[in-house]
């Protein structure tokens, strides 16, 4: 049947195309969509608020506005308070329904958004659906706030069990010190925490190495998450592989039906804190590196390879670099952990924090021990800064442990530590070469402290250069130094091996 004059002028008005009919049915949408919302927004991809509809611009004076040109043209992040619509924006992914509540109230929101033709996203719209969905919504919206309730409930409770096993002991005021060497390791240690990288702690032992590692958790995204620490020295080599990879259910005769997660399955998320790395087994290191390039792990007995997000702070009181010369310690394995490396001083390096140490360690002795704390004397103190301290802090706690345990006095002088009381030896004077013996004059023995420490470092250090012929690694071995402060030293004087060879 042919079409009217009316029917035929209607058809012309369609387009007969295929785009022609999708930008037709796009913009009826699009007026559909102004008429039944009750407001209408588009930003652009640089997240500016580029046109709002008649009915959205009744919330401006709720939202602090007084007309459209304050709002539009301003980064949306700016304008509405806890807007998803940047989310939009960097994933590409519409939001149908979500309920958003700021200074203008609770709505019911849907965002999606606008791509070009060449499929990239340029834009987003946001609805808002329904005003004060409250009233008009009240089971839904009951329910949904019974759920949120639950989930913050859970999130706590889980939070609370993690917290309770695996929560950082110390955080970075913990380092106790203000020396320039102690302020310099607390500096270096917040600058760290704020990255993932891989940390490698590196100091005699006794430094402090596990506090600086707790500290450095405690200071980071993932403090929320669980601190784990093994002490790769302590564990036999033939469990280290299970201890990290954890073990599959059956996966050897004795193993565990259910089997167990390692180390880094339970860091999952958090940090692991490798102590001692320096003794662990050649065979181990190429797997532990395969775990930190790829972040994977493989149980023992398993197929099923596991990803996790564990960032790893390694420790070592050994020289790593002359392992690898000497083939003990992978150079590929060094590399990896050496990226950020914190060289926790030894505590004859920063002989200014020994009087706040003593007074905090003899606080947790107190604690401890249930005894009142013991006072030191000024001499005391000035005993205790005299001393070279090879086990370092640790040593330093034993000392004041001992001392104040053995003594009934509430003040402890000098001669508490100097054996008056039987309880430690004064360390045996290092006789000086004939020839500055004689050049000691009653002036110089009553010099400076800090220049008497500094002739008997000297001296030591020429004594054990002489001793091993030069040897410097050999030489830092025999004063209980790690080499990189035997190498300080030396650049702070530069004629001393010059003069120990020449007396050779």
């Amino acid at each position: 049947m042919p079409l009217s004059k009316n029917q035929t002028s209607a058809v012309a008005d369609i387009p007969q195309d295929v785009d022609g009919l999708l930008r037709l049915a796009a913009q009826s949408m699009f007026d559909v969509l102004a008429r039944s919302t009750e407001g209408m927004m588009v930003i652009d991809r640089h997240h500016r608020v580029v046109w709002i509809s008649d009915g959205y611009k009744r919330f401006l004076p709720a939202l602090g506005f007084a007309d459209e040109q304050e709002f539009v043209g301003r980064p949306v992040e700016d304008v509405v308070p806890n807007t998803q619509m940047l989310q939009v924006l960097e994933t590409g992914k519409p939001v149908l329904v979500d309920l958003l509540t700021n200074r203008a109230g609770t709505f019911l929101v849907s965002r999606l958004p606008l791509r070009n033709d060449a499929g990239e996203v340029i834009g987003a719209l946001g609805l808002v659906l329904l005003d004060h969905p409250e009233t008009t919504m009240q089971p839904l919206i009951q329910k949904f706030g019974r759920l949120q309730q639950e989930l913050e409930d859970t999130r706590r409770q889980l939070a609370a069990e993690v917290s309770a096993k695996r929560r950082p002991k110390y955080t970075i005021a913990s380092f106790i010190g203000a020396s320039p060497a102690a302020l310099e390791v607390k500096r270096q240690a917040r600058r760290v925490a704020q990255t993932d990288s891989t940390v490698l702690l590196l100091g005699e032992t006794g430094t402090g190495k596990e506090l600086m590692a707790h500290a450095i958790h405690s200071a980071s995204r993932r403090a929320h998450r669980p601190l784990v620490g093994v002490n790769i020295a302590a564990v036999p080599e033939t469990l280290l592989e299970a201890e990290f990879f954890g073990v599959s259910p059956g996966a050897y005769t004795g193993a565990d039906r259910k089997g167990r997660d390692g180390k880094f399955k339970l860091a999952d998320g958090g940090t692991l804190f490798l102590d001692e790395i320096g003794d662990m087994p050649l065979a181990l290191q190429a797997k532990l590196l395969r775990v930190l390039q790829e972040q994977e792990v493989e149980p023992l007995g398993s197929n099923t390879v596991m990803r996790v997000d564990v960032r790893v702070i390694a420790a070592t009181s050994r020289d790593l670099a002359a392992m690898v010369a000497a083939g003990q310690f992978r150079a590929d394995l060094y590399y990896r952990l050496n990226v950020l490396p914190i060289r926790v001083p030894a505590l004859r390096e920063r002989l200014d924090d020994i009087e706040a140490l003593a007074e905090a360690l003899g606080e947790d002795i107190a604690r401890r021990s249930g005894m009142p704390q013991k006072l030191l004397s000024p001499d005391a103190i000035e005993w205790l800064m005299q001393q070279a301290w090879p086990g370092n802090i640790r040593e330093l706690r034993n000392t004041l442990e001992q001392v104040s345990l053995m003594s009934d006095d509430m003040q402890l002088t000098a001669q508490h530590f100097q054996g008056g009381h039987g309880l430690v030896a004064a360390p045996a004077p290092v006789e000086a070469p004939a020839a500055q013996a004689a050049a000691v004059t009653t002036a110089q023995a009553v010099a400076p402290l800090p220049e008497l420490i500094e002739a008997l470092e000297r001296e030591a250090i020429a004594r054990a250069l002489q001793a091993t012929g030069g040897n410097r690694m050999a030489a830092a071995r025999l004063l209980q130094i790690s080499r990189a402060s035997l190498y300080e030293r030396l650049a702070r004087w530069p004629g001393l091996e010059v003069q120990v060879s020449n007396s050779a």
